[in-house]
């Protein structure tokens, strides 16, 4: 495969890549680059975060990709998820594990890292206070949204301050060539690029997909903390283990709009169905023009926006192909569901 196939597939249904011309030299160079992503055990996985980044990993997988998966234990807590309590963010680390395995990622090219684990050397704790020492309290508090939350709340727990350099030692600690997330963690990316330029440290390319947004609505694509699918409101997102008749009913109660912005309905199609299964059939009765078949989403878009589909039957197909291509998942945890128990437990006692 040469530079340009590898790139076609690194760089598919990328919101942002700086620099593309970086990524590319980058691929020119080695054959195996490295990457990583770092994941909060905040709770249950939906589709908007693991399917998500469980096709980019394996995008970059298929592209020589090796990468990293950093449970960021410690973040969590910082962040007071599941109630700031580490065990239970530890078992919810392994939860995460179990997800990525469930969607599909190579497990030849993927290393799971507890944040615990790399924290346990004085020498990233010299690179945190050398993050620190690279970046004005102005510009750490700006980039306080990487955790959803607003740079005003720091005034209450200090701790949040740290956040920001933690995240970038983790990338140069990690020494990966490639920084992935979704849009929401493009600050701490650049905050990454620019310590690297005053420390002399090794530049990472930074790599961003979209943010979906939430199925009740109310927002916008790449929102950083508004109208995207959440964990904390089960309605608002479907869950990699949901059952179809949950899928279904999510997605017959989903906001879905005559327009393209903000229609969670047709953002799924876009960048979890069709890159999962290369295609998406509409049944549909002959009276109302018979079935439908897409393998691009340009064409889908097109006959929406036109009103040659109608949303409810594009609600009945995503519904469908969702749940069909969520089937492996729900066997993976039916077998190895011991983790996900202990998690149910967890967040059942909060």
């Amino acid at each position: 495969m040469d530079t340009e196939e590898r790139m076609k597939i690194v760089l598919n249904n990328v919101r942002e890549v700086v620099t593309e011309e970086e990524l590319r030299e980058l691929m020119e160079e080695k054959a195996e680059p490295s990457a990583y992503i770092g994941i909060e055990p905040s709770g249950m996985m939906h589709v908007g975060q693991g399917m998500m980044c469980a096709n980019k990993i394996k995008d970059m997988q298929e592209a020589g990709f090796h990468v990293k998966i950093l449970l960021a234990d410690w973040h969590a807590y910082i962040n007071d998820k599941l109630g700031g309590d580490i065990e239970a963010i530890r078992i919810c680390g392994e939860y995460i594990k179990d997800c990525f395995l469930a969607l599909g990622v190579d497990t030849d090219k993927t290393e799971f890292v507890l944040a615990t684990d790399l924290m346990d050397r004085i020498d990233y704790w010299e690179r945190v206070l050398r993050v620190a020492k690279s970046n004005s309290v102005a510009r750490i508090k700006r980039a306080v949204d990487i955790m959803g939350r607003e740079s005003e709340e720091t005034a209450a727990d200090s701790s949040m301050l740290l956040y920001p350099s933690l995240q970038v030692t983790d990338i140069f600690e990690l020494g990966v060539d490639v920084a992935y997330a979704g849009m929401d963690q493009r600050r701490a990316h650049m905050l990454a690029r620019d310590t690297a330029d005053k420390q002399d440290w090794k530049k990472p390319v930074a790599l961003h997909t979209p943010i979906l947004s939430g199925l009740k609505g109310s927002g916008r694509m790449d929102a950083a903390s508004k109208g995207k699918m959440s964990k904390s409101d089960p309605d608002s997102c479907i869950f990699i283990h949901d059952e179809p008749e949950d899928i279904t009913r999510k997605i017959n109660g989903a906001y879905c709009p005559p327009e393209v912005e903000g229609n969670p309905i047709l953002e799924m199609t876009r960048y979890i169905i069709l890159p999962s299964t290369g295609e998406l059939h509409i049944d549909r009765p002959e009276k109302w023009g018979g079935d439908l078949h897409y393998d691009t989403y340009e064409q889908l878009e097109k006959d929406y926006v036109e009103d040659q589909l109608h949303p409810a039957d594009l609600k009945k197909a995503v519904a469908q192909s969702l749940s069909d291509i969520l089937k492996p998942v729900r066997d993976y945890f039916e077998e190895k569901g011991e983790n996900y128990v202990k998690l149910k437990n967890v967040l059942e006692a909060q």
